[in-house]
């Protein structure tokens, strides 16, 4: 059988019959390394060389901030900020939602984070106002996205190693403006709901309230500010930055805010190590089932294949996209970002994008990818956190799709909203 076959066929297979991915990739690699009569070191290599790049130190520590600021009341801060700034809108506390979960996202970087952090306060408050339960957590899974494309985004270092050393300042830079958008356009369509649906108002606290929960805010959204910064500026590198956001995160939690103890860092710590080992064991994984396909040749036969079908610049952006939406709804967004780059890396390229906007266009499809059935993570943690089921957050979160598709595709054709930020900072 083809060594091609062998890889997509095995891997496919483990995939249907519930085998975790990181074991699917790794498997289905060796299994292709036996049949083109390779050493399976070649294999343990590939994946242990995947998980050594000095950057990816980041991500631990970016985890680890991530659990302390959830542990320590930086996410109650950014929940109450928002809601001075937002409440009083109709639907404001579906906006409030959005707000929230573009602030958290910049000093979290993650989307999970975000929804198991925030969701707690933001899913029964709603509910308590009469918005629906099914509406209130498809809102807090959405919103959530916004945390793999705002900095700064543990996954944009994975995209950056797997693209070959693309500047993570600049795709911290890069963003932005789109992680935004996906913002404001989640809060339109909340608003549009909220008038149809008839949902409330809300009432903005007294104005000493409000300039205290301003103030609480501001030193919470201070480590986004520092962290992204810091590295567009050369005061520090990405990694650098991850350990003074764990120490910007601990000092809030235990001297500012004092949520927490330093007795509590220790199972913080532990909790992120779980998490930690899981992320880095998809990614040599991952690495490995990478390097069988660069050596298969798999980008070049995948590049002719797209560039065959049609000289068309806009259908192929189009058929990419579908390509990727389809495989973030199956599977997670880092094994993703490994496997996909180097094969669609050089499509992209040739229809002129550049590595940084293909950054932005690959996260936003994979975080619509969190909030689709059958495998998006973010609506499991979602249906845990807002104690609904899949079938009805599901069928809420079909509303919300339309607002993220729209940013998608003006991301994808107006190259200008990821380069613009990026090309300020040399």
């Amino acid at each position: 059988m083809s060594p091609v076959l062998v890889l997509l066929v095995s891997f496919i297979f483990l995939l249907i019959i519930g085998v975790p991915i990181a074991f699917c990739l790794g498997i289905s690699a060796l299994l292709t390394a036996f049949n083109m009569g390779l050493t399976p070191l070649v294999i343990a290599q590939r994946i242990a060389t995947g998980i050594q790049p000095f950057p990816l130190i980041a991500i631990p520590l970016f985890v680890l901030a991530g659990a302390i600021m959830s542990k320590g009341g930086v996410a109650k801060r950014i929940v109450d900020f928002a809601y001075v700034i937002v409440g009083p809108f109709r639907g404001g506390l579906a906006m409030v939602n959005c707000i929230q979960s573009m602030l958290f996202g910049g000093v979290s970087g993650s989307a999970i984070a975000d929804i198991s952090s925030t969701g707690p306060i933001m899913i029964p408050m709603m509910v308590k106002k009469g918005y629906d339960r099914e509406f209130s957590t498809s809102i807090t899974v959405a919103s959530a996205t916004q945390g793999i494309i705002i900095p700064p985004s543990h996954n944009m270092i994975i995209f950056a190693m797997s693209a070959g050393g693309v500047s993570i300042a600049k795709l911290f830079l890069a963003g932005y403006i789109p992680g935004i958008m996906v913002g404001l356009s989640l809060m339109i369509a909340s608003y549009i709901i909220a008038v149809k649906r008839g949902y409330p108002r809300e009432k903005r606290p007294p104005l000493g309230e409000s300039l205290l929960i301003i103030k609480d805010g501001i030193l919470s959204m201070l480590a986004a500010i520092i962290i992204v910064g810091g590295i567009a500026f050369g005061i520090f590198t990405a990694t650098e930055a991850s350990a003074i956001a764990v120490l910007y995160a601990a000092f809030l939690g235990i001297v500012v805010y004092r949520e927490m103890s330093i007795r509590d860092l220790w199972p913080i710590i532990l909790d992120s190590v779980k998490t930690i080992s899981t992320v880095l064991f998809l990614i040599g994984s991952a690495s490995a089932f990478g390097w069988i396909m660069t050596y298969l040749h798999v980008p070049a036969i995948v590049t002719n294949l797209f560039l065959g079908l049609t000289d068309n610049r806009v259908i192929l952006l189009l058929l990419i996209n579908i390509l990727l939406v389809c495989l973030g709804m199956v599977m997670d967004v880092a094994p993703l970002i490994v496997i996909v780059t180097p094969v669609l890396l050089p499509v992209v390229q040739s229809l002129g994008l550049s590595a940084t906007t293909f950054a932005i266009v690959l996260l936003l499809n994979l975080g619509i990818g969190l909030t689709t059935p059958p495998v998006g993570t973010g609506l499991f943690v979602g249906c845990s956190v807002g104690k609904t089921t899949m079938e009805k957050i599901a069928k809420s979160t079909i509303v919300l799709w339309p607002a993220m598709i729209i940013v998608l595709l003006l991301i994808t054709f107006v190259p200008w909203f990821t380069t613009f930020l990026p090309s300020l900072i040399k």
